[in-house]
């Protein structure tokens, strides 16, 4: 199983999971009692999983990266100018931001299935 995740990597691992997750919802809808569903709708359920999956990881790693050349870059110009510690951090602060829009969009589309 490990093997397994180091080829897919950790973005397929998400949207995997995520895909997993749609289709034991729709089975677990189905299962319930609830109306059959058709086949477009399992599609559209495991599409905005997919989507919802791409969107978080996309972000989360688009933040990691400028957190971690603006940190490294903050630190540099901190250590030779110590009055612009407050300013840098603002600047990380804003490439955290990504990461947290890209969870309220996840969010929203989470809640569409």
């Amino acid at each position: 199983m490990k093997l397994f995740f180091r080829r897919i990597g950790p973005i397929g691992a998400v949207l995997m999971g995520v895909v997993v997750a749609a289709a034991m919802a729709k089975a677990g809808e189905t299962a319930s009692g609830g109306a059959p569903t058709d086949l477009m709708s399992a599609y559209k359920s495991i599409g905005l999983g997919a989507a919802a999956a791409f969107a978080i990881a996309m972000s989360v790693i688009g933040a990691g990266y400028a957190v971690g050349r603006i940190g490294s870059a903050a630190l540099g110009a901190a250590a030779e100018k110590p009055e612009l510690l407050t300013r840098s951090i603002l600047f990380v602060a804003l490439a955290e931001g990504l990461a947290v829009l890209g969870f309220a969009i996840a969010m929203m589309l989470v809640q569409k299935i």
